[in-house]
């Protein structure tokens, strides 16, 4: 998609479609208002005869007007407009889209950007409304023979605001939106490639393919380096598999020499079938999502990288596959960590723990500010939050803080769940440091406390994604999270948010 930024009169606006707002209670927004007092009256007509109310989602294409050089008018309802919100405008950009599309409509100007919502600036509403925009146009038919008819119909995007003095600004939103749109898509598109194609392998591939891009700094460990390092727990998950494991790391150098870098550890277990815990099969295809941790890293950096962030920023994605074989990890095996401990393995099912404890090891080495785990750990975290928010557990009030207002701000929540010694205890082990599981009870808190033994070193949160990395049913698919959870999160350390 293309966009570009515009000011001048909406009335002059030659476009095939202007999409205008129109509120509650008979009110419009400045430009419809313009357009209304030019087109003596059209809207105002509509709004007493019914045809829209301003209810929110509710939509009016009009054709050819003689007063406009517009081809086009598409009516936009928003609510009220003392509630409007980031989250409606999200939601009406993503309608929108939708309606240009069956339209067949190919270039619009949207009259949105001017919209006003509290705690929200121009920019802040341009940067949404693209990744929205992008985010609704996304398909995940690349590997179909016969691709979606007219599914790319929308090329072009224009963003009018109103004010000269916010231009810089507008054309400086346009670069950060495109970007993180960009890191978001790259995530689904990782996430939705089958287990076949997306190997530990490929995942490295691509991402020397990312530095190569974007002038980073890539890394691949293989096996050898990493028995080298005693990575014995995460060696123990990939034995079960014919594609070797890969430790990735990706280095963005945009702060100084001496600022310690942020980073960003991603469970990137291409495909998870639990080993010889082995899991149902009834939506075992969806276990190709288990590396969603790893993408939304990778599309982070990618996106950082493309805003050229003033801060300094590692990802590091542990990637395997979790497969049944006579060489794969058994219940009641004991294998020893980078850090030394040692972990008797009671279900063979709970592997990303065993991958993600020697990434958070290896981490250390880097002297981070923060580290951030992202990953599809529990399906307890499923249980209690849902697909609305991801669950945060960290060893530092502070940084959890930041990372749930920064989910906040943008549109990709997160909650923070407790980190207690009360629920450490449940990972006793008879034989060894400690067990891969603490039983039935609070799955998604004994599996943080399980990394926390990995992260006394330095400020640590973890992110639970399982329960909003993908969608079920019949609009299965990645959905990128939490990339702009932690573009925004970065962003603010930046100083930049």
């Amino acid at each position: 998609m293309e966009y570009k930024i515009k000011r001048g009169s909406p009335e002059k606006q030659r476009s095939a479609c202007l999409v205008l707002a129109v509120f509650e209670h008979k009110a419009m927004s400045l430009s419809a208002s313009i357009i209304d007092k030019t087109t003596d009256g059209i809207i105002t007509a509509l709004i007493k005869r019914g045809d829209i109310t301003g209810e929110c989602g509710e939509m009016v294409l009009l054709p050819r007007v003689d007063s406009l050089p517009a081809e086009r008018i598409l009516l936009v309802g928003c609510g009220s407009q003392e509630e409007f919100s980031s989250r409606k405008l999200n939601q009406i950009t993503a309608d929108v889209i939708q309606k240009l599309q069956q339209s067949k409509i190919k270039e619009a100007t949207f009259f949105l950007p001017e919209l006003n919502i509290e705690g929200s600036d121009i920019a802040r509403r341009i940067e949404q409304i693209i990744i929205q925009a992008e985010y609704s146009c996304y398909q995940s038919d690349a590997l179909k023979t016969d691709k979606k008819k007219n599914s790319k119909a929308l090329k072009r995007i224009t963003l009018f605001i109103g004010d000269r003095s916010s231009l810089a600004t507008a054309r400086q939103a346009l670069i950060t939106g495109q970007a993180i749109a960009s890191g978001v898509n790259l995530a689904r598109q990782l996430g939705d490639l089958p287990g076949n194609i997306c190997t530990p392998s490929y995942l490295a591939d691509q991402a020397k393919e990312l530095a190569r891009d974007f002038k980073m700094k890539a890394k691949i460990l293989n096996e050898k380096a990493m028995e080298k390092l005693s990575m014995g727990s995460l060696l123990s998950v990939s034995r079960g598999s014919r594609q070797e494991a890969r430790l990735i790391i990706l280095e963005h150098k945009g702060g100084a020499d001496k600022d310690a870098p942020i980073v960003l550890v991603g469970k990137g277990l291409t495909f998870d079938a639990g080993g010889i815990s082995i899991k149902p099969s009834a939506a075992m295809d969806e276990m190709k999502y288990d590396m969603c941790g790893g993408a939304s890293v990778i599309g982070t950096m990618r996106a950082i990288a493309e805003m050229k962030l003033p801060l300094n920023v590692i990802a590091i994605v542990p990637s395997s596959e979790n497969m049944p074989d006579g060489d794969a990890n058994k219940p009641g095996d004991i294998v020893t960590s980078m850090s030394g401990q040692t972990i008797e393995i009671l279900n063979t099912d709970a592997e990303g723990r065993l991958i993600l404890c020697d990434a958070l090891t290896y981490a250390k080495r880097f002297k981070p500010s923060a580290v951030i785990d992202v990953a599809t750990l529990t399906g307890a975290c499923v249980v209690a939050l849902g697909a609305h928010a991801s669950g945060v557990f960290s060893n530092c009030d502070p940084l959890a803080r930041e990372l749930i207002d920064a989910g906040e701000k943008s549109l990709d929540r997160a909650w923070q769940m407790p980190l207690w010694d009360d629920y450490d205890k449940q990972l006793k082990s008879n034989f060894a440091d400690m067990a891969n599981i603490g039983g039935p009870k609070a799955g998604a808190v004994t599996a943080a406390c399980f990394l926390a033994r990995y992260t006394k070193a330095y400020d640590w949160a973890h992110l639970d994604i399982a329960g909003t990395a993908w969608i079920s049913g019949d609009d299965k698919g990645a959905t990128g999270r939490p990339v702009k959870l932690l573009c925004e999160f970065l962003r603010g350390r930046a100083g930049l948010a």
